[in-house]
């Protein structure tokens, strides 16, 4: 997963078990419906007092002891069964737990020829939930920047004929266990984890362009269709899997 859309029209549009005042904030904030690396999401968050807050966040985790605001490596998602030991994720992940809702989130499929995008979501048209870290980065001069990354893990629920693994995915009452600190160990989230029935669909390729952020870009398409006739030269790799650093 490296774009994915939040843009959550009201608070009845989340899944039960947030308290109102955290939906009310999520069906509040901005809708975005192009998020990808360095982009900006609303997450819900625990502070380092212990209070659950909504904020604003750029996506891709920056360790706390980076010499800069970037890595070399991808770090938008975390794999779960490394994160609470790798030295990039673990100090986020024993204080630091994170909630992102999203709309749903865009997927490569690559047994098609030429490669096509889908946009997966709930049945339901509910927003999802996925379980996340965040950390808080700050550079000597004053520069401070808060970035959060997603958790991922195998996940058979992920509808064919994309690859079975992505995020996370918890229910309401589990996301305020997962940001009260409750589920200490993958182990722990992994038991709680709870897919709800999701769909796939075609849509357009313009997600790739970082500046296209409409609702338009949630449009259902014909691959077909709208193949370009040098499909080679429309491929650009976007949205492959990387090395997400946690090695």
């Amino acid at each position: 997963m490296r774009r994915f859309a939040q843009a959550i029209a009201d608070a009845a549009s989340l899944p039960g078990g947030l308290p109102v005042s955290l939906a009310n904030a999520l069906a509040d904030a901005p809708d975005r419906y192009n998020i990808g690396k360095n982009g900006v999401a609303t997450v819900i968050a625990r502070d380092g007092d212990g209070s659950i807050v909504p904020a604003d966040m750029r996506w891709g985790l920056v360790p706390r002891w980076s010499k800069e605001p970037t890595t070399p490596y991808t770090t938008v998602t975390a794999r779960l069964d490394r994160a609470a030991r790798s030295r990039i994720f673990a100090q986020a992940w024993q204080q630091r737990p994170c909630v992102i809702a999203m709309t749903g989130y865009y997927k490569w499929d690559r047994q098609r020829k030429p490669p096509w995008p889908l946009f997966v979501q709930r049945t339901d048209g509910l927003a999802l939930l996925a379980a996340g870290l965040w950390e808080h980065w700050e550079h000597p001069d004053g520069d401070q920047i808060d970035s959060f990354t997603v958790l991922t893990a195998p996940n058979t629920a992920i509808p064919a004929p994309l690859t079975p693994d992505g995020p996370v995915f918890i229910d309401g009452s589990v996301a305020m266990a997962w940001l009260a600190g409750a589920l200490q160990a993958p182990a722990d989230l992994r038991a709680q984890a709870r897919t709800p029935a999701l769909e796939a669909y075609p849509v357009s390729r313009a997600f790739r362009d970082p500046d296209r952020d409409d609702y338009t870009l949630l449009e259902p398409v014909d691959p077909d269709a709208d193949a370009p006739a040098d499909a080679a030269s429309a491929w650009d790799d976007d949205g492959l899997e990387e090395d997400d650093g946690t090695q």
